[in-house]
């Protein structure tokens, strides 16, 4: 059974730790509004953006553009685009991209080639041993997040698309619905796939400029943005899940710390019972 001395010690320590714990939640509690309000903000012009696609898509051939055109290969080259975060202590956060990009890889098709674009230092790390081909790897993103991360990683994944060096770009990244709640997603950035229902223009319509150079344009800007609201969810579902990891560490520190004290009351109380009986137990041996 360990001393007071022992008990006492570790007490502290857990105290010690708490207090760490305690501080990285408000840290990322401030964080996370932060990047809520930046994902609100980026909201309302990627809608008007789609409806401006949409309608330019509609008058124009999906083969015309090489953003949109599906490319038919026996052997495509699939890029794998694997968002995690620099730092850890947010639950499984990571673990959950990561193991979802290797399932991507292993269940991939014997005639398909994976590639991978890493975003985040545990990606990095994680891969920098497999045997994958890796076309880019980006880490520090998230200390000082802006734009233009979001656009220098969406331009490289077209430039490797326009070259033919890949045929398709696939996201793994975890998608931001709540504090607590982080939804791991799988979707497609390259070739360009637009939804329906945009606002109709009628056949008359005409373009200025045409449409052609407006695609030109703005399909680039397009699959910059969406890599940008990856980039918006990923950093607000990390921040999410850190909080309530550490949320969570330091509840189970203040339950460890009950468990100590109350061990070290029962072990002093021991003690004290212990020394009671050898003074009695002594003063009748002398009587």
């Amino acid at each position: 059974m360990a001393n007071l001395k022992q008990i006492k010690r570790r007490i502290t320590s857990v105290a010690s730790t708490q207090q760490i714990t305690k501080a990285m939640k408000m840290v990322a509690a401030a964080k996370l509004r932060k990047a809520q309000e930046a994902i609100l903000l980026a909201r309302p012009y990627a809608l008007r953006l789609q409806e401006a696609l949409s309608a330019l898509a509609a008058a124009q051939d999906p083969a015309s553009h090489p953003l949109l055109g599906r490319r038919r290969k026996e052997r495509p080259r699939v890029c794998y685009l694997v968002v995690t975060a620099d730092r850890g202590l947010c639950g499984s956060f990571n673990a959950a991209v990561i193991k979802r990009a290797q399932q991507l890889v292993a269940e991939a098709p014997p005639t398909q080639e994976s590639l991978l674009y890493l975003v985040g230092k545990k990606g990095v790390d994680f891969f920098r041993s497999r045997p994958l081909t890796c076309l880019g790897r980006r880490t520090g993103v998230f200390n000082r997040l802006g734009f233009g991360d979001a656009v220098a990683i969406g331009q490289d994944l077209i430039t490797l698309y326009e070259k033919g060096e890949i045929d398709r770009v696939v996201l793994v990244f975890n998608e931001f619905r709540s504090a607590i709640q982080q939804v791991l997603h799988t979707d497609q950035l390259l070739p360009v796939t637009l939804e329906e229902g945009g606002p109709a223009h009628p056949p008359q319509a005409i373009f200025e400029p045409e449409a052609p150079a407006l695609l030109d344009h703005l399909l680039p800007l397009y699959v910059k943005r969406i890599v940008w609201r990856v980039l918006l969810d990923s950093f607000a579902a990390e921040q999410g899940a850190r909080m309530t990891a550490m949320e969570s560490a330091t509840d189970n520190a203040s339950e460890m710390i009950a468990d100590l004290t109350l061990q070290y009351n029962r072990t002093r109380q021991a003690a004290i019972t212990q020394e009671i009986a050898e003074i009695v137990g002594g003063a009748a041996a002398i009587q």
